[in-house]
């Protein structure tokens, strides 16, 4: 029996690359609930990207790359995401899916583009996961020695490599999350709003109490590492900003996608940026930037002006922060790979939904493979790795928006980008620019992480596709 015109059209390919609609999943045997709003998406923004940068990486960009022009450098890499936030929204309202960029990339470049923006992804989430997870067990074994006098053993806050048998608070704090995201998204969500509140009203506190020990003098000179110092430091404070993508794959749970999405992208985006911002001034103007190289920059910054006493506080909201940070990064990984296991080019049991609606059995195995790294493996440094996938990540996304303009023009936009092409343009622009900053070494990993992928797709994906499967059936040709 032939296929019906629409099913055709929604399975479109040409010669190289198979594409499908931006508006359908790819199939129905893995279902997701519609119960996340407006203020959720945001909340979950703010929540994923207002995480251990703000606490952590503040200090370290301003000591190392950009000295107190790393304000500048945060507005940099804000702006820059603004402009792929607002390529992300045009996207994001026409596809009510899960799958974020990988999604987008399929409907408007085709399959193999799309696999390797979801497997550059996935590496995105797992890695960052993992990192997380060790530090928030630092942050966890530094809290309970400040507030109660319990100090930890090596054995169980390490894993062999750094002296110890196995991390176990990483391991605990893995396992609670995975926990949560097993109910209801409306539960994940009930609970990262609850933390975002306490980490704003934290990072308050930080402003209203560092403000008044403002010294103009620690701001001179305010360029000490140059115009290439921002962009580096701008660089390395993306890391901070990458949840903003999380949002976009919670599509497919939003009541209103069409109309919610581009408020949730684009406006946790501009909440992190002020709050980096405000931060990253107090910090650089209460003490000098050359002394916030460290884990704890800002119980460093106010101890300079004598209010340690805080520093207790910023540990608490310090190991809260990083909570609903992992938690989101959980959920991010869970629902790409939901919708890759989905479209067939990862193992279709992935996508498999439980009475709640969620992927239980994909919530779990990918618990179990971060629980094992961040027990187990130190990792040193992953801020780069994880951002030149997102910075590709990102460039497809912002080139789609342009190819689908052409192709596709009639298609219904409930929100558009303005100045088309001068936004995805400027967005490429600004993360080819970022992503030059970077070492050999990170594009070396990056590159084999890309060619593992490939043949990944090439021996299971290519041959498991549901859109190539359809394609047959209606008789094309893959």
């Amino acid at each position: 029996m032939a296929a019906p015109p629409h099913a055709v059209s929604a399975l479109r390919r040409t010669a190289v690359f198979r594409l499908r609609s931006a508006d359908t999943p790819a199939a129905a045997d893995g279902t997701l609930v519609r119960s996340l709003g407006r203020v959720d998406l945001i909340a979950m923004g703010v929540g994923a990207i207002v995480g251990a940068g703000i606490f952590v990486t503040t200090g370290v960009a301003a000591a190392t790359k950009a000295g107190p022009a790393i304000m500048l450098s945060f507005v940099l890499a804000g702006a820059i995401c603004v402009l792929v936030a607002l390529c992300y929204s045009e996207l994001a309202a026409m596809t009510p899916a899960s799958g974020s960029a990988y999604t987008y990339t399929y409907a408007t470049m085709g399959e193999v583009p799309a696999f390797l923006v979801g497997w550059n992804l996935l590496l995105e989430y797992a890695v960052a996961a993992a990192a997380v997870a060790i530090g928030w067990s630092g942050l966890f074994t530094a809290t309970m020695d400040s507030l109660f006098g319990v100090t930890l053993p090596d054995a169980i806050t390490a894993g062999p490599g750094s002296g110890g048998i196995i991390d176990l608070p990483a391991v605990l704090v893995v396992a609670a999350l995975v926990a949560v995201l097993v109910f209801e998204v409306k539960v994940a969500a009930a609970v990262v709003k609850t933390l975002v509140v306490v980490t704003i009203g934290v990072l308050i506190l930080v402003v209203a109490v560092g403000a008044p020990h403002l010294d103009a003098g620690n701001w001179t000179p305010f360029t000490p590492f140059g115009v290439h110092g921002v962009a580096a430091g701008a660089a390395l404070a993306f890391f901070a900003y990458l949840g903003f993508d999380i949002v976009a794959t919670s599509a497919e749970e939003t009541r209103d996608p069409r109309r919610d999405l581009p408020w949730g992208i684009i406006g946790s985006v501009v909440v992190a940026t002020v709050l980096y911002v405000a931060v990253s001034a107090v910090l650089t103007g209460v003490a000098p930037y050359s002394t916030l190289n460290n884990a704890a920059p800002v119980a460093t910054a106010l101890a300079a002006i004598g209010a340690g006493w805080i520093g207790k506080v910023i540990l608490v909201a310090s190991v809260v922060a990083l909570t609903k940070g992992l938690l989101m990064l959980f959920y991010g990984q869970t629902r790409l790979v939901f919708a890759m296991s989905r479209d067939g080019l990862m193992p279709k049991a992935l996508c498999h939904t439980g009475i709640r609606h969620v992927p239980v059995r994909l919530s779990l195995a990918l618990g179990a493979v971060v629980a094992v790294v961040a027990g187990l493996l130190p990792i040193d440094t992953v801020a780069e790795l994880v951002n030149i996938g997102a910075l590709f990540a990102f460039v497809i996304v912002a080139l789609g928006v342009m190819l689908l303009r052409r192709t596709d023009p009639g298609r219904p936009r409930p929100f558009r980008v303005p100045l088309m092409p001068l936004v995805p343009i400027a967005a490429i622009a600004g993360c080819v620019w970022l992503a030059t900053t970077f070492q050999a070494l990170t594009w070396l990993r990056f590159l084999i992480w890309s060619a593992a992928g490939a043949t990944l797709y090439l021996t299971y994906g290519r041959r498991h596709s549901v859109a190539g499967r359809d394609i047959a059936v209606t008789g094309g040709t893959a």
